[in-house]
């Protein structure tokens, strides 16, 4: 979850005054108060997935007066950003922002010209590096880092990145010889994955690079009654696309015997449990990049921890809390049942008096197990 008070979480259960901010700002901005120049906004929300590519996207409605005439215009999709925050205005005057994140501006549309409202719609800074497929292939020798692998094709789309590993894994050298080609994307994908980590860019405009952590621990409640936020539930279970085992394998030309990992939900209690009912089914991962048995190992364990919680899935709508983030783990409350889910995707709003829906999976405790 995003930083913020225990006063923002207590002002979030009464009522309270909602405030929303967009500001159009110079590419390569970080921060949560960069500078830039603020637009009125009319409508329009944040959505957040983890598991996509592009993990957070926004759709904004502004005023007509703001149509881009000229590439060097505000809303002019050719380089300048987005930066959006939501926030709790106290009753003495104070205001606490929580950042929504930064987005590239990709399309501004006005169905009512030339007085009619604008949308714009953005994308978070990962489309950039979606976007910038290669030109030429570039050739990594064994004896490059991860960070430099990182840093080399990052900056050649965004030379003013910040980067911010987790731990030393981006001091540590590849192991072998690797050739980006093409798709940049799924370069830096594999290589963040073959070490166990995922990857996004966070609400300051940093790319982070963390290994998943799974918590017990909820960071909210969502609930019914008094002080509660919860206005809907849904819930569902389905055993599409889920598996229970991952086979990891470091597939190279130099090496006649592959690193190769089996881990599984070795969990009894899990739904999902490799030798219950359930059944069988693993997913296959290969990488150049995974050069020993230990990376193996942690790639599979991964992956298969990302999973956690599946197949039994609630879907809700609360009062907005624009501190949540895909990857949380939450409290869902309501009659007969109290169970702790982890948020998959959400939608943050930026009118006033709109719920927030959210997507969730029920953390679940997989025992993982080597075979």
């Amino acid at each position: 979850m995003r930083p913020v008070s225990e006063r923002f979480l207590r002002a979030l259960r009464g009522s309270h005054r909602m405030v929303v901010q967009a500001r159009v700002v110079a590419p390569g901005s970080t921060g949560v108060n960069p500078d830039g120049t603020d637009i009125p906004i009319l409508d329009g929300d944040v959505q957040m997935d983890g598991s996509a590519q592009v993990r957070s996207t926004l759709d904004l409605t502004t005023e007509g007066s703001l149509w881009p005439t000229r590439a060097s215009s505000l809303l002019a999709p050719y380089g300048n950003e987005l930066f959006v925050r939501r926030g709790v205005r106290y009753g003495n005057g104070v205001t606490e922002w929580v950042s929504l994140g930064y987005y590239r501006i990709y399309t501004p549309e006005q169905d009512d010209a030339p007085r009619g409202p604008i949308r714009v719609m953005g994308r978070d800074r990962m489309s950039g590096i979606v976007d910038g497929r290669m030109v030429a292939p570039v050739q990594f020798p064994a004896t490059t880092t991860y960070g430099q692998v990182m840093s080399t094709l990052v900056t050649d789309i965004y030379p003013w990145v910040t980067i911010e590993w987790d731990d030393s894994t981006a001091d540590q050298q590849i192991g072998r010889q690797i050739i980006a080609d093409d798709d940049r994307y799924q370069v830096l994908h594999d290589l963040v994955t073959s070490v166990g980590k995922s990857w996004w860019w966070d609400h300051r405009g940093v790319l982070v690079i963390r290994t998943p952590v799974s918590s017990a621990q909820p960071v909210w409640e969502v609930n019914h009654g008094e002080g509660g936020v919860l206005v809907k539930i849904g819930r569902r279970l389905t055993r599409e696309g889920v598996y229970n085992g991952v086979i990891a394998v470091g597939e190279g030309a130099d090496t006649s015997t592959p690193a190769r990992a089996v881990v599984v939900d070795n969990n009894p209690a899990s739904p999902t449990w490799w030798d219950g009912p359930f059944g069988r089914v693993p997913r296959r991962y290969s990488s150049p990049l995974i050069t020993s048995q230990g990376q193996a190992d942690i790639a599979a364990a991964s992956l298969l921890t990302a999973q956690l919680g599946l197949p039994y899935a609630v879907d809700f709508t609360a009062v907005p809390n624009p501190a949540l983030e895909p990857g949380d783990p939450i409290r869902v409350r309501y009659p007969g049942r109290s169970e702790i889910h982890v948020i998959d995707r959400l939608t943050v709003p930026l009118a006033p008096g709109e719920a927030m829906p959210a997507s969730t999976r029920q953390q679940t405790t997989i025992l993982l197990g080597r075979l």
